[in-house]
């Protein structure tokens, strides 16, 4: 890191809000505040601070989200901080690849309401226990769709595009 001392380095922390409207009382400034007030407790330096005003957060792109990711990938912060995790990720599968992302490049996560921080060994379970709930997500999703397709043939339903191209189809 440059400018970090060898024995005190300095974090660089990313913050990231969102708030879907600002009606309701909703305001990124009081996520943004508390999370700027946490990372100097921390003794971390804000490297940059990411928020997405007015955008639903069941979607996975996000115009600031989308530059914070690109920002973890050039490296130019150690831990990212949110307010909460549903500010962050609406679903499990979405946090947990953001999550994985983070780990494989070596940047800490801060949930500041759930006080969840990867860097800490209580953290690293609640990952590692996420990441279960995940994969369990996953194979009760695929064995549903596998009895669906019994069920479908079951009833005599053809599965699939119906004739194939026009090309393909034989004369």
């Amino acid at each position: 890191m440059a400018g970090a001392s060898l024995t005190h380095p300095t974090t660089k922390a990313a913050i990231y809000a969102r708030v879907f409207t600002s009606n309701n009382g909703q305001s990124p400034a009081m996520q943004t505040r508390e999370l700027e007030e946490y990372c100097q407790r921390r003794g971390w330096k804000v490297a940059g601070c990411y928020v997405d005003t007015g955008i639903s957060g069941s979607k996975e792109s996000r115009p600031e989200l989308d530059k914070l990711m690109a920002d973890a990938h050039r490296r130019h912060f150690d831990a990212v901080a949110v307010w909460k995790f549903d500010r962050f990720a609406r679903s499990v599968s979405h946090l947990l690849r953001a999550l994985e992302t983070f780990k494989a490049l070596g940047i800490d996560f801060v949930s500041l309401s759930e006080q969840v921080d990867t860097s800490t060994p209580t953290g690293k379970m609640v990952f590692t226990v996420l990441g279960a709930v995940a994969e369990l997500e996953r194979s009760l999703i695929w064995e549903r769709v596998r009895a669906g397709i019994r069920n479908a043939k079951a009833k005599g339903r053809t599965l699939g595009r119906p004739g194939g191209l026009p090309w393909m189809r034989p004369e």
